[in-house]
């Protein structure tokens, strides 16, 4: 066998078409084999010698025989199913399937099949009419002729417009030349006499047309002059006998209530925060220019009388402010006079009235009063020296006249109103001058004003002149507490100024407090650093740190102000020891202001339980043991150790409870010895209700028991067995009864007993050694996973490069198709179009040998 041969036998083994050219011979290298050790029953041999290609013809072949028939298959059913609506449904009569049946089949024909496909066979319509019937111009209408004849035209004005007009002429010609027997019309004379026919015809459907309307009209007037004839009524008593109206029920009722019930009617807007402050800045404005009008004696009523007019003046600026215009009414034939005689007394009266009010002006003695206000009394005396006097003593006005000391008493009254627009202070001496002397409505009022007068979306530098106004009006605030005795009651009333200025300008607001408690801490440094211990600050101080935990969050973790207020607090109950009652009161005020700011964060001040315990210690009496031990600013024993101790019986028996003023915080002057043991004893019954508040805040601590520990031993061992006041005890007796019933809802921290570290041993280093390209050892369980893990991604990545392939399949199908289907449209396209040209050819011929002829 020669070279040939064997090429044909090695083509034959590969598949190659007999009779075709063969294959040339594969790659060795390219060939892959799958040897099988050893046959395996019912196992699928998979050592088939796999060349480049046939893999893959092999796939298109499957696919082919799979896939391909699927896709062809997949709207055809080999099974015959009865799909009738209704046809096993016993519940359904007849009627109602058949009508359900054409609901359905009306709903599948509207349906488009795939929104996408223009080719799609559907029936458009106009007007009920199908629009491929209309483009076969089968209904061509004149615009003159009637609905009857719409559409219908004559053969042989179809034939002349549409047809050329020449073999119908030439037929025409032929027949009149042979009946006729005389010379042929031309064409113009035919055309003109098929236009008079048109013509005339058409002029005889417009006379048809115009009877018939004629006649119409006559029979609807017939018909009205004997319709009232035929219409027969029922009597009233025949009506009752019959049936009734059925009532309406609640639904119709309610339906017909919603029917005539009024709508909803659109409310105003509402005002953005600028407009509001531009309106009240405006009404503002107004009250200060009527007030500086009545301050000047001018006569509001004047201001809006005309001015003097001449005999001269043509009156060319008239206008008609008032409707003077009356209604005429006759009685008995005569005018009727009563109503306008009436309305002259009324306005009579009315003058009388206004001329008898004491309140009013006279307009000239405003004239010149804005410029020599300085003169007014010596000119008003000189007035009344000047008026006659009579034989009573008074003084004699003429007729008509108005008195002087009204006006003077008005414009009196005007000075001594608050101005309605104020000028934002630059500097706190402004402010103090404006507030000083005044009541603390007023001053609310004035700092109101200049809010609403100076409002930051009026002008652009007022925002810096509030945030000035915030600051000045904090140090007034610190002036007031000052004082002797100190304004409470008005520093109470200006905190509600002070945060809204704060809602306004947080961040200035936080830098003027700030500022404030950094000057005071400098203070007490100064002091420690000098003497060594520090006074409680005074009253202003104490305002300070309150104002702050009213006017910023207390609950934050860290806050720019509260923060160093704590830190400030916390400074004072460790620094500045308790030398005398006030200092002792000043202190209880910083208890009160630990508790409210801690009150939500929960946050355990030591500070705070150590002042208390402090207090205490000093309203009992010393003895060398202890069950705890005091930190300054205490000591044991000293001068104070006793300072809050009553042992005068007659004192605590006329003890009544009260609040402990901040009046006593100020300076306790001029005190008896009652007295001060009445505040001793105040004192110490605040300390008790806070040592109470105290344990109702912290109980949840897990070392609650070690923290109140020495207050339990004071309140038992000292203060419950003395002779207190019963009001003391009782609060010693809630206090101990809130100690025991508070249990630690956590437990506390410690360290986790861990296990204890063996000892090291010698055991041998093993280094695993990492091969690349095989798998590493480990456990079973592992190796399994991994085993499973590695199957599961090749399966995962097989079937989605199967997946893919399917598509690109089944794409490659679908564009061979449409390629088809675009190719037999063209195919029949360009067919159709050769066919009309065929025609049009062997039309234009049979025209031109007619012509010739």
């Amino acid at each position: 066998m020669g070279k040939a041969g064997r090429a044909a036998a090695r083509g034959k083994a590969l598949g190659a078409p007999a009779g075709g050219r063969a294959r040339p011979s594969p790659n060795p290298f390219e060939v892959k084999v799958n040897r099988q050790k050893f046959p395996v029953l019912g196992r699928k041999a998979r050592h088939a010698v796999g060349l480049p290609g046939v893999s893959r013809a092999r796939a298109i072949q499957k696919r082919t025989q799979t896939l391909l028939k699927e896709y062809k298959e997949r709207d055809k059913s080999n099974v015959f199913t009865d799909k009738r609506l209704g046809e096993h449904s016993s519940d359904m009569s007849p009627e109602e399937k058949m009508t359900k049946r054409f609901a359905l089949e009306q709903q599948r024909q509207h349906e488009k099949k795939s929104i996408y496909n223009l080719n799609e066979d559907e029936e458009l319509t106009h007007y009920g009419q199908s629009l491929a019937d209309i483009e076969k111009h089968n209904d061509i209408v004149d615009s003159d002729s009637d609905a009857e004849e719409r559409g219908t035209l004559s053969a042989e004005l179809t034939a002349t417009h549409f047809g050329g007009g020449g073999v119908l002429l030439h037929e025409k010609t032929a027949q009149q030349q042979g009946e006729e027997g005389g010379i042929p019309r031309s064409r113009r004379e035919l055309i003109e006499e098929l236009i008079a026919q048109s013509k005339q015809e058409k002029r005889e459907r417009q006379a048809q047309r115009e009877g018939a309307l004629e006649l119409t009209e006559k029979l609807d007037q017939d018909w009205k002059e004997i319709q009232t004839l035929l219409v027969h009524r029922t009597p009233r008593s025949d009506s009752r006998d019959g049936k009734e109206k059925p009532k309406p029920d609640a639904y119709d009722m309610m339906v017909r209530e919603l029917g005539f019930e009024m709508k909803a009617q659109p409310s105003n807007r509402m005002k953005t925060e600028e407009e509001l402050a531009k309106e009240e800045q405006e009404r503002l404005e107004k009250l200060e220019a009527a007030r500086l009008r009545r301050m000047l004696g001018e006569d509001e009523e004047a201001a809006t009388k005309p001015a003097h007019q001449s005999a001269d003046d043509l009156s060319d600026g008239f206008v008609l402010d008032k409707e003077d215009r009356r209604l005429l009414s006759y009685k008995d034939g005569k005018v009727s006079i009563e109503e306008e005689q009436s309305r002259e007394a009324s306005d009579d009266k009315g003058a009388e009235a206004q001329g008898d009010d004491p309140s009013e002006e006279d307009s000239e003695e405003s004239s010149g009063s804005d410029r020599h206000s300085d003169l007014e009394s010596d000119v008003e005396s000189e007035e009344e020296s000047r008026q006659p006097v009579g034989e009573d003593g008074q003084t004699r006005r003429a007729p008509g006249e108005r008195p002087q000391s009204d006006g003077r008493r008005a414009r009196e009254d005007a000075r001594a109103e608050l101005p309605y627009t104020f000028a934002a202070p630059e500097s706190y001496e402004e402010l103090r001058s404006l507030l000083s002397g005044k009541s603390t409505e007023e001053q609310l009022l004035v700092l109101e004003r200049i809010k609403a007068c100076n409002h930051p979306s009026l002008a652009v530098g007022n925002k810096a002149k509030l945030e000035k106004l915030f600051g000045f009006l904090l140090e007034y605030v610190g002036d007031l507490a000052t004082n002797d005795p100190p304004d409470l009651r008005v520093i109470d009333k200006l905190v509600v100024q002070l945060y809204n200025l704060c809602q306004m300008f947080p961040e200035s607001a936080s830098n003027c407090i700030q500022f404030v408690l950094r000057d005071a801490m400098h203070e007490m440094e100064g002091a420690i650093e000098a003497r060594g211990r520090a006074a409680f600050p005074g009253l202003d101080v104490l305002i300070y740190l309150k104002l702050a935990g009213m006017l910023f969050p207390t609950s934050d973790f860290r806050h720019p102000v509260v923060t160093p207020a704590l830190v400030c607090m916390s400074q004072l109950l460790t620094k500045c020891p308790v030398l005398s009652l006030p200092d002792a009161v000043k202190g209880l005020f910083v208890c009160c202001l630990f508790l409210d700011y801690v009150s939500l964060s929960q946050r355990f001040i030591p500070e705070l339980v150590n002042f208390l315990l402090g207090i205490l210690h000093i309203a009992t009496p010393n003895k060398p043991s202890r069950g705890y031990t005091l930190v300054h600013p205490f000591r044991a024993s000293g001068k104070n150790s006793e300072l809050l101790l009553v042992s005068d019986e007659e004192d605590i028996a006329t003890w009544q409870r009260r609040g402990l003023s901040l009046h006593w915080a100020s300076g306790l002057k001029a005190q008896t010895k009652t007295e001060a043991n009445h505040t001793r004893l105040s004192c110490l019954a605040v300390c008790l209700a806070l040592v109470k508040r105290c344990v109702l805040l912290y109980g949840s601590l897990p070392s609650f028991h070690d923290i109140v520990r020495p207050l339990r031993a004071l309140l038992t061992e000292y203060l419950a067995a003395r002779s207190q006041p019963p009001e003391l005890q009782e609060l010693c007796r809630d206090a101990l009864a809130a100690m025991g019933q508070r249990e630690p809802r956590c437990r506390p921290l410690v360290c986790e007993k861990s296990k204890p570290v063996p000892l090291k041993l010698f055991t041998p280093r093993l280094v695993k050694v990492l091969e690349f390209g095989r798998k590493q050892g480990g456990t079973r369980e592992e190796q399994e996973r991994r085993r499973l893990v590695h199957k599961h991604r090749r399966e995962f990545k097989g079937a989605v490069r199967e997946i893919r392939r399917d598509n690109q399949f089944l794409a490659r199908m679908q564009l061979a198709e449409t390629l088809e289907r675009d190719a037999e449209r063209k195919r029949r396209v360009k067919h159709l179009f050769n066919s009309l040209a065929t025609q049009e050819g062997e039309w234009k011929a049979l025209k031109r040998k007619k012509f010739k002829k």
